[in-house]
Formats: structure tokens, sequence, C-alpha cells
């Protein structure tokens, strides 16, 4: 696979609106906790706020509560502003775009994670691999081709 095609692979955001409901929150979850606290960030959700909620309100929810519990750090402002920029760029409407920002939220947050020992652009680039191997294993339980 050429760089070219790689890259363009990794920029999941291509993939978000294809996807079911049920399939993003899935991604959402695993963004929060596994990615993201395999990297050392703390989080534990408000589970009350998140009872009954179902497909986009629960997205937004956790999405909410993770960014508030991580952004008070340089780190945690500068990867929601990166984030921000980024998934306005891309475009996206509806819960796609709330997908596409915390994916990429966590993405820059992981470089900076204490338990990440590697160089901050291999940390980024497993961080972003990570992500596409995770959406394709999601995406093909739900038969969506990516």
């Amino acid at each position: 696979m050429s760089q070219d095609n790689l890259m363009s692979d990794l920029e999941l955001h291509n993939y978000f609106s294809r996807l079911p409901e049920e399939a993003l929150k899935e991604f959402t979850d695993w963004c929060i906790f596994e990615q993201a606290i395999a990297a050392g960030y703390e989080f534990t959700p408000d589970a009350k706020k998140l009872e009954d909620l179902e497909g986009a309100y629960y997205i937004e929810e956790l999405v909410d509560q993770f960014v508030k519990a991580t952004r008070n750090t340089i780190e945690g402002g500068l990867a929601a502003l990166l984030a921000g920029t980024q998934a306005d760029k891309n475009a996206l409407k509806g819960i796609p775009i709330v997908v596409d920002f915390i994916s990429l939220y966590v993405k820059y947050l992981v470089p900076k994670g204490k338990n990440n020992t590697l160089p901050v652009d291999e940390k980024l680039a497993q961080a972003s691999q990570d992500q596409l191997d995770k959406l394709r294993e999601i995406a093909k339980k739900y038969n969506v081709e990516i």
C-alpha cells in the first residue's frame, strides 16, 4: 500500500457516515474506554447521565463527559482545539461529526498519555492505525465495507 493510500485510509471521517449508529457508539466507547485509558487517561463516566440514552444521545453525553474530564490540561486543550478544527474541515453532519471529533481528540491525546513511551510521531501513527483497525473490525461486524 502506498503512503498516500495509507494516509487516506487513516482519515476515518471518510467512513463514519456509512456506519450505523450502533457501530458509531461501539467505536466511541472503544476510543474512550480502551484507547484513551490505555494511554493513561483516567475517566469514570457519570453512569446515571448515560442511563437509558440511546445512540446519538449516548454518544454526545459520553463525549461531553470525557472531554470535560480531560481538557483541563495544556495537552487536553490543544487536543480539543486541533480535533475541533479538523472535524470542522471534514464537514460531517449529525452524529458522525461527534464521532470524528472524539476519534481525533483521543488520537491527539494518546501521544501525551503517561503510558506511552514511543516518540510522538510514532505514537500518533500507532494511534491512527489502531483506530483504523478497530473501525474496520466494527464495520465488518455491521456488514459495512471500509
